[in-house]
């Protein structure tokens, strides 16, 4: 069953609409309605990428092994997308609910600007 905060695997597509790779991302919130549709964020290992609105996750933080994450990682909040749940390939961890309200809290305001 897919929930808010999981750290899923999903192949993450490019700008470009070239197939991506399998790489984590965060369930950020069902969306309303009948149908199994999630918007999520990716995630990457990829530090240098990370801009003012994204969340790092590092070793030594509370909820970073409940994780599963391997290595210290960036939330990029701005890398949205919005997927049908069969298209996740499982769960490999859970974010605490504090750092999943600061990423929602992050994509609003970027949002409303």
């Amino acid at each position: 069953m897919i929930e808010e905060g999981q750290i899923v695997l999903f192949r993450f597509p490019q700008t470009d609409f070239q197939p991506g790779k399998i790489r984590p991302a965060l369930v950020v919130r069902k969306l309303p309605g009948n149908y199994d549709d999630w918007l999520i964020c990716m995630i990457s290992s990829r530090l240098f990428q990370s801009m003012e609105i994204d969340e790092i996750v590092k070793p030594g933080d509370t909820d970073f092994e409940d994780s599963g994450l391997k290595v210290t990682s960036v939330i990029r909040s701005a890398r949205l997308a919005v997927v049908e749940g069969k298209m996740l390939e499982g769960a490999i961890g859970k974010i605490s609910e504090e750092r999943l309200n600061r990423v929602k809290n992050k994509i609003a305001d970027w949002i409303l600007g």
